[in-house]
């Protein structure tokens, strides 16, 4: 199990330069999910998402998250809902 708010800090870190990670930002890129869609869509289940980040594929950098930042930051997704 995550930590949520070690999971924004993540999501502010990385992921801010192309997602919309939170609703006191700016703006994004509009060609990507925002993270209230990616955990709108996950209907609850995202660990496809922990499966995804694990082994990013491109047009996604490669993180090199480790499980734990993985987890905190899929449980920061799942708290968009």
């Amino acid at each position: 199990v995550g930590d949520v708010a070690t999971g924004k800090q993540i999501a502010k870190r990385w992921c801010v330069s192309c997602h919309l990670v939170s609703p006191d930002q700016k703006g994004a890129n509009t060609d990507v999910p925002t993270f209230f869609e990616i955990a709108k869509r996950s209907a609850g289940n995202l660990s496809f998402l922990k499966a995804f980040l694990a082994d990013p594929h491109p047009p996604m950098p490669n993180l090199s998250l480790t499980r734990s930042e993985i987890d905190d930051l899929v449980d920061y997704i799942g708290s968009l809902k």
